[in-house]
């Protein structure tokens, strides 16, 4: 009877070891340090590799604690994947829930409007989060008409997920549709999901009211993103971009060439707002000097304000204009009269 008393001791005493040092080694931190660092949990791993990492990280006291204390509260298989901002002054509990719960770090990004696919590859590329050529794969190389060539890899067709890229062609990158925002990005997320987020927010801008005025319009809304790219490229203020839009429709109607600078930088890629005639005589559909009517397709990101430009254009007496180095946009009625602004504001 007193062996099995003391047998009964032992196993207590071992228990409440246990339970002690499971206790300790999730409830209590690792040190008093706030020092945050990214943890990276990589699809696949397991609890056992997670832990390890965790302590082998300093942000754990101990890797058998942590997790002994998820398997317990069966949530093994409930580790996602991701990137989270931990410290260790943070309990293994608070950890574990973190990485349970998929609380990854946010981060945010800004695409200005205006800017092109290149910018937006650009930019990634500069922030360390994905390679341009990446971004170029993932929807279509800026510039590119894919009709004329096989060498390189054809962009994911997102039309299959959005209705407002029905009737964009095939043969083209998404330049247009990356909607300027500033987006929440969970941090490690992949280059598509944050695709579709700017998808997202076109979908969501476009309202079915505007869509259906472009429908009235006998207008498509590749149409009038790309009216809306030119708009967004050329000009700062919504009245004077109103009226370039009613300049541009006018002369597409009467067959003329819009003549659009923005076009020519597009295709060369160039920093400037000065156009070489050289580069007028560039052999693509994007010039706006060398075809007549729309560019093969959208040249930037245009916002709302520009697309509703380019959906509610006002008429006037003008057929020309020019924008200073300034941002002010001179508007003419003749040949002649754009021919004396241009020599008065573009020395």
């Amino acid at each position: 009877m007193k062996q099995a008393i003391k047998l009964i001791i032992f196993i207590s005493f071992v228990l409440a070891f246990a339970i002690c040092f499971v206790l300790q080694g999730v409830y209590l931190p690792k040190s008093l340090s706030e020092t945050e660092s990214i943890f990276i949990v990589k699809k696949g791993q397991n609890l056992f590799q997670i832990a390890q990492n965790l302590e082998e990280e300093g942000l754990i006291k101990n890797k058998f604690s942590f997790g002994l204390y998820v398997s317990l509260k069966g949530n093994q298989g409930k580790l996602q994947a991701g990137e989270y901002l931990l410290n260790p002054s943070m309990n293994g509990v608070e950890i574990a829930k973190k990485i349970i719960y998929g609380d990854v770090s946010k981060e945010t990004i800004t695409i200005p409007e205006g800017w092109s696919l290149r910018d937006i590859g650009w930019y990634f590329e500069n922030k360390g989060m994905f390679q341009a050529e990446e971004v170029f794969e993932l929807v279509g190389f800026p510039s590119i008409d894919y009709s004329k060539t096989t060498d390189l890899p054809q962009p994911k067709d997102f039309s299959l997920d959005y209705d407002f890229l029905k009737d964009k062609p095939k043969n083209l990158s998404f330049d247009g549709y990356f909607f300027p925002d500033t987006y929440e990005i969970n941090r490690g997320e992949s280059l598509e999901k944050i695709i579709k987020k700017m998808f997202d927010n076109f979908d969501e801008k476009l309202s079915q009211e505007l869509r259906k005025e472009i429908k009235n319009q006998g207008k498509t809304i590749f149409e009038i993103v790309t009216m809306a790219s030119l708009l967004e490229k050329e000009v700062r203020i919504l009245e004077d971009k109103k009226i370039v839009s009613g300049v541009l429709w006018k002369r597409l109607k009467n067959g003329m060439p819009l003549q659009v600078d923005a076009t020519i930088t597009y295709i060369t890629g160039k920093k400037t707002t000065k156009v070489l005639i050289k580069d007028t005589q560039i052999d693509s559909l994007y010039n706006t000097y060398k075809y007549r009517g729309l560019p093969l397709g959208p040249i930037s990101n245009p916002g709302l304000e520009s697309i509703l430009a380019a959906l509610y254009p006002e008429n006037s007496e003008y057929w020309y204009y020019l924008s200073t180095p300034e941002g002010e946009t001179i508007f003419s009625r003749t040949l002649g009269e754009h021919n004396i602004a241009k020599a008065k504001y573009l020395k």
